[in-house]
């Protein structure tokens, strides 16, 4: 389509500031033909993200090489069609898996981490082995730690059973977030205080939208290790546990998680 009957938008020039969707312009009472072809692509991007498998070995053998003991476990959704179906599936740990983890469960732990796919294998794919090789530096050499999970067909409350298995008093799950047409790679994290299951949503801290181009790893890891400080300490998560972790740039600039709690 010509340009000169593409009617520009006023706000055309706020658009390198944002990748969202704004001043498309029009062409008569529709859109410009790119404008069409680049949601068509975006809508493609985004379902991608939601049906593409987890690359689990290469996931693992990234988290061990940065030094992480790794675990892998599966939901009791069948396939993707029953995950996207059956949410309450997502939810639950495979019988066999969860006989696994408890077994492996030989002493109680701070913190367990669970990855999830989620609604987006390209985030955890991309975003979670870099998230966790910047968290590392702000955990204390005396955290006990349970080996990272890695669960496919997961969804956040997962996390709440593994964490509850391996006797954790925090669990952290790392999940896809559900796609954007702007950002098909969004990573959430979920922080719950002894995680058990049946843990509602209002137990649980969030921190959204890392990536690069959103909330960068060490902004994120920095968000999370104070979170994780405060929960053990003041033994609580969610809303009873507002984020104030910009304060702390001022007095703590390293970032770091001083001492354990008791």
């Amino acid at each position: 389509m010509s340009k000169d009957v593409v009617t520009q938008s006023p706000w055309r020039d706020w658009r390198p500031a944002t990748p969202a969707r704004i001043a498309l312009g029009r062409a008569g009472a529709g859109m410009p033909t790119d404008e069409v072809l680049r949601f068509g692509w975006a809508h493609a991007m985004a379902r991608d993200a939601i049906h593409a498998a987890l690359d689990v070995p290469a996931l693992e053998a990234s988290l061990r090489a940065q030094g992480w003991e790794v675990a892998q476990v599966r939901s009791r959704a069948p396939d993707r069609t029953g995950y996207l179906r059956r949410p309450d599936l997502g939810r639950q740990l495979d019988a066999d898996d969860a006989q696994a983890l408890r077994a492996a469960a030989v002493a109680p732990s701070d913190i367990c981490i669970v990855i999830g796919d989620g609604l987006s294998s390209l985030a955890v794919a991309r975003h979670a082995a870099p998230l966790l090789a910047a968290l590392k530096q702000h955990l204390p050499a005396e955290l006990r730690l349970a080996p990272i999970v890695i669960a496919t067909q997961a969804r956040v409350a997962l996390a709440d059973e593994v964490g509850e298995l391996f006797d954790a008093r925090l669990s952290v799950m790392l999940i896809g977030e559900r796609p954007g047409l702007s950002s098909p790679d969004s990573l959430g994290i979920y922080v719950t205080h002894t995680p058990r299951r049946g843990r509602h949503d209002a137990e649980r801290n969030c921190i959204s939208n890392v990536r690069p181009e959103g909330l960068r790893y060490e902004a994120a890891a920095f968000k999370l290790a104070w979170l994780l400080r405060e929960a053990l300490k003041r033994g609580l998560t969610g809303v009873a546990l507002k984020d104030e972790s910009d304060l702390a740039v001022l007095s703590a600039p390293d970032g770091a998680i001083s001492a354990l709690p008791e």
